[in-house]
């Protein structure tokens, strides 16, 4: 029930957050549609946006937890309290020299990075000044990073899940009041995200306080806590976050194609990334700690059982997901962006995406729970290793289908862009769960074929539902009747799936931890 609670609190505190980013995403698009300006901002953003990704919620937590839950279980609190100083120390260091270079060397970083946006000088320009007002975020969102692990280690999970509804929030008020007073306008999200940057890590520190764990940093990387972290990261930065890596590939891609490229693909990965942070990001984030400390008490049996339980509730939620968000994209676009700069033409190029992106929610959903089966038992070594072959895959696919697109004269080539998605996605997730089940770690027992045939009858069902429903969708140009529609439309498929699985005999007793 512990692992219940966690989830729920998480999933919590990232439904608001997501509720807020939806709202946030509608502002910016009313506000600065998706052309250009908005376009260099996406650009600038991404590039700290992916490193703290990478680097501090990827790479660094992945790495740091384990280790921290083994102090936390078998040392005394000083010895805590010495680890996390220096861990504190080194990881302040390494970010404020990594800010300071990508602040001097940013015009070369974004030639290579968005090299397509070079051709307009003006617009280069703004993304320069963009880029190195927002790269200092990943300075704070590293400490806040640091600072969420060793509370989620501790069992609190309420201020690090809330703090990214910080960031939503103040994007929204830096579009609606700051924006009409800066000029260009668009340099207003760029201090908004430095902004909320602050206030992500300033609601951390009340409670790590309270827990006397606010250790002044003392830099040390001979510290044997700090050197195996250091080992089980550098190949970690690499493993975890192929998918961060795969979309920042594609950013360079779409830099090369025609203005709006980057915002309808942005636009549609946002959609995506609801239920991702409701779930998937919120297991994964539950049961890391808990897989650390049944490793070190070498329990297994427990271990699969976690992972059991975690990929079950995966798996209940990530394909209904994906179904309904490739067959609602249109009314869920058109609905929520279609206001001010956002025109209908964007609606249809970011339904596209987002159809095409829908088929990877699943894949990406279950790399959440089997990547934490390889770190928790410190081997990041392994999750490299396939995340070189996804890197791969994605550049593979993206050739091939922009390659096929060019030859018949598709226009929407961005499309290519999402399909490598959500198929290196598939590549990432089949091969982490066959060297799980390869080396005994993680397997989907026999009970899995026939919870297998009751998710399947309950997806179809609801699957011919919204195919109906969609019969009934007036594409009005009200927007609380779209509205209502759209709400009616995801309600009704929800009952409908959830009726199908009582009547085939699923009960909620069959997701217990």
């Amino acid at each position: 029930m512990a692992l219940w609670r966690s989830t729920m609190v998480i999933s919590a505190m990232t439904m608001l957050s997501r509720i807020l980013g939806l709202v946030r995403d509608v502002v910016l698009l009313s506000v600065f549609g998706s052309g250009k300006d908005f376009d260099t901002f996406v650009v600038a953003f991404r590039i700290p946006n992916f490193f703290r990704r990478l680097f501090a919620e990827g790479a660094f937590s992945q790495a740091f937890i384990p280790v921290l839950t083994e102090y936390k279980n078998t040392k005394l609190h000083e010895e805590v309290q010495i680890l996390i100083s220096r861990v504190f120390a080194g990881l302040l260091l390494i970010t404020s020299l990594l800010t300071v270079f990508a602040m001097v060397a940013a015009p070369a970083i974004l030639y290579i990075y968005a090299g397509g946006f070079s051709s307009d000088p003006e617009k280069f320009a703004q993304l320069v000044g963009l880029f190195r007002l927002t790269f200092p975020y990943l300075m704070f969102m590293s400490l806040t990073a640091f600072a969420s692990s060793i509370l989620n280690t501790y069992g609190s999970f309420t201020s690090p899940a809330f703090s990214p509804v910080l960031l939503n929030l103040i994007m929204i008020l830096g579009a609606l009041f700051l924006a009409p007073h800066v000029d260009p306008a668009i340099m207003s999200l760029g201090w908004s995200v430095l902004i909320a940057g602050m206030l992500q890590l300033a609601i951390q520190i009340p409670e790590i306080w309270r827990k006397k764990l606010l250790i002044p940093p003392k830099l040390d990387f001979k510290h044997e806590g700090v050197q195996r972290i250091l080992k089980l990261m550098l190949p970690a930065l690499f493993g975890v976050s192929v998918t961060q890596i795969n979309l920042l590939l594609n950013t360079f891609w779409a830099s090369h194609m025609q203005d709006g490229s980057v915002s309808w693909l942005y636009s549609a990965e946002r959609m995506t990334e609801l239920p991702l942070g409701l779930i998937g990001v919120a297991i994964g984030t539950v049961i890391l700690p808990s897989l650390s400390s049944q490793k070190v008490d070498q329990d297994m049996q427990k271990f699969r059982s976690m992972m059991d339980w975690a990929t079950k509730v995966i798996v209940l939620v990530g394909v209904p997901a994906s179904i309904a968000l490739c067959m609602l994209s249109t009314p869920i676009i058109h609905t929520l962006f279609e206001h001010g700069e956002f025109t209908a033409r964007d609606t249809a190029m970011t339904s596209l995406a987002l159809q095409c992106m829908s088929g990877g929610v699943i894949s990406y959903m279950l790399i959440k729970v089997f990547a934490p089966g390889f770190y928790a038992q410190q081997d990041t070594k392994t999750p490299v290793r396939i995340g070189m072959i996804t890197v791969f895959a994605n550049m593979l696919i993206t050739i091939v289908l922009l390659g096929i697109f060019h030859l018949i004269g598709w226009q929407a080539q961005h499309m290519a862009l999402a399909l490598a998605s959500s198929g290196s996605a598939f590549v990432n997730a089949a091969l982490l769960y066959a060297t799980l089940h390869r080396r005994n770690i993680f397997r989907l027992e026999g009970h899995w074929k026939t919870t297998a045939v009751k998710f399947t009858i309950a997806n179809i069902v609801m699957t011919l539902t919204l195919w109906y429903g969609l019969h009934w969708y007036s594409n009005s140009s009200n927007i609380s009747t779209r509205i209502m529609e759209l709400i009616l439309l995801c309600v009704m498929g929800a009952f409908v799936y959830g009726i199908t699985l009582l009547l085939v005999g699923f009960r909620l007793r069959h997701l217990r931890p």
